[in-house]
């Protein structure tokens, strides 16, 4: 069975170039458009990972990322932010607000590829 992502991204054209990407790396991805969509998506599918993009209309995903790790249903996911917020501070942000890795980008293929496995496996661990 594959790994079951669910990509957080508002940008059709970055959206469709993540997609791609996890897919070609073997993932299974399901595609949320902000942070309101991701909280219902994540509580319906239970995806393995979540990789969400930071700044979003309607709900950002330093919100969403906060109210999935409150929710006993959702706590367990571990999320990825991947996002243009790249300024010193971010990552630290980042983290404090619930998510449990963080790539800046723009990244490479390889690099989130690693960035997934090495979340993956950490979470495996615990």
């Amino acid at each position: 069975m594959k790994t079951r992502i669910l990509l957080v991204e508002d940008h059709p054209v970055t959206q469709e170039v993540m997609r791609q990407e996890l897919e070609f790396l073997g993932y299974e991805v399901a595609v949320a458009g902000n942070g309101v969509q991701a909280l219902e998506m994540a509580a319906a599918l239970v995806p393995d990972l979540i990789v969400m993009d930071i700044l979003m209309p309607q709900m950002d995903g330093m919100e969403a990322a906060s109210k999935l790790r409150n929710d006993p249903g959702t706590q367990g996911i571990p999320i990825l932010a991947a996002t243009a917020k790249a300024l010193s501070g971010d990552r630290e942000q980042c983290l404090a607000n619930g998510f449990d890795a963080y790539i800046a980008k723009p990244f490479t293929h390889r690099q989130l590829g690693a960035a997934i496995e090495q979340l993956l496996l950490s979470h495996k661990s615990r």
